[in-house]
């Protein structure tokens, strides 16, 4: 975003929604004017497309974390489709330490990154579609691919988590892009 000010030579600048750093897609930023619109795309719902080894847990939930678990991936399509059945709707989730979120003034990431863990209560978010694109339940890197479109707050690396820790094995993301956000694809 300071980047693009600058090479715009913008006064005002936003964006409308961070994104984690191993994910991609779509960001729409603002400038000028335009800014005062910015927070209703913030409260825009979202698209993604993400990727989930099973069997691997890591510290921060992604590739980029330190292997913390391994465990073997035991279940059959029809679990899977079951255990993703129930993140559908309304959920509370507990926000990753490994976020921006702020704590007395402070992002979350720091706290871990200086070894604390911090209680966080969980949220209530909405995940309205939650579709498997693919699955590969056995094999030497087992994963699913998944489409989610959901409210705003929602964290997939959290969700992913909690979808292959449901599944009995843990899991982390291994890849993450937002294909969408509100009516910007």
């Amino acid at each position: 975003l300071q980047k693009v000010k600058w090479l715009l030579r913008a006064e005002k600048a936003g964006h409308t929604g961070t994104l984690d750093p191993l994910a991609s897609g779509v960001l729409p930023l603002c400038f000028g004017a335009a800014t005062k619109f910015s927070q209703g795309q913030l409260d825009a719902d979202k698209a993604y497309e993400t990727t989930v080894a099973l069997g691997i847990r890591t510290r921060t939930g992604d590739v980029e974390g330190e292997v913390i678990e391994r465990r073997r991936v035991q279940c059959s399509m029809g679990q899977l489709m079951e255990v993703l059945d129930q993140f559908k709707g309304n959920i509370d989730q507990v926000p990753p330490m490994y976020s921006a979120l702020k704590k007395d003034g402070k992002a979350l990431y720091e706290y871990a990154r200086a070894g604390t863990t911090v209680v966080r209560a969980p949220r209530r978010v909405r995940i309205d579609t939650l579709e498997l694109l693919d699955a590969q339940l056995s094999g030497d890197a087992p994963q699913i691919r998944l489409r989610v479109r959901c409210s705003k707050g929602t964290y997939i690396r959290t969700l992913g988590e909690d979808i292959a820790e449901r599944l009995g094995c843990g899991g982390h993301l291994t890849h993450l892009r937002r294909i969408a956000t509100g009516p910007f694809e």
